[in-house]
């Protein structure tokens, strides 16, 4: 792997906002993590030969509360770096079925795909999935959150990677799975 620089960055324009739109969950799939393809840095393909799309289970988000972080963490003693990607998300409302999935979601180690408020869409847990932790919770004042607070977290190699906005959906490499209103 080449350590040298190659590139600078002029000040962009301030045409982004922040802010997540939503996020998906994907069954973990080794395969994505061996088989994606990349073109100028952004996935184009999770898949090299899909034969079944793979499904992004879609949660909603609106207004704020919501993040994503990569924190890249280097140790010098030990030539060491690596990625802590973290996710905290608020899901509003307790009710059964999404108990049941997002307790689904503690147990295993799903990807998770971030849609930000610019069009993004950037891969948690390529490699190694993520993990998952739910804590319901109902306030103790009338104008208090009643649903659950997730953070979810991966360690990986690298930061989120970019995920191309046309394969998502597209039902050659992804299918949308959205739920019914609660």
């Amino acid at each position: 792997m080449a350590c040298d620089l190659s590139k600078g960055r002029k000040e962009p324009c301030k045409d982004s906002v922040g802010g997540l739109k939503a996020f998906y969950f994907a069954n973990f799939n080794a395969s994505i993590f061996n088989e994606f393809t990349e073109t100028d840095g952004v996935i184009d393909s999770l898949l090299s030969a899909p034969t079944t799309p793979i499904d992004l289970y879609k949660y909603e988000l609106r207004n704020g509360g919501h993040s994503l972080e990569d924190a890249n963490e280097i140790s010098s003693e030990n030539g060491t770096s690596f990625v802590t990607s973290t996710l905290t998300a608020i899901i509003k409302k307790i009710d059964a079925a999404t108990r049941e999935e997002l307790q689904l979601a503690t147990f295993g180690r799903p990807h998770v795909i971030i849609e930000d408020y610019n069009g993004n869409f950037l891969l948690m847990g390529i490699e190694n999935g993520c993990d998952v932790q739910v804590n319901q919770v109902t306030g103790g004042a009338m104008g208090d959150l009643s649903g659950y607070n997730l953070t979810v977290t991966s360690q990986e190699r690298e930061l989120s990677r970019l995920v191309d906005a046309t394969i998502i959906g597209d039902d050659t490499q992804t299918t949308i799975v959205e739920g019914t209103e609660v």
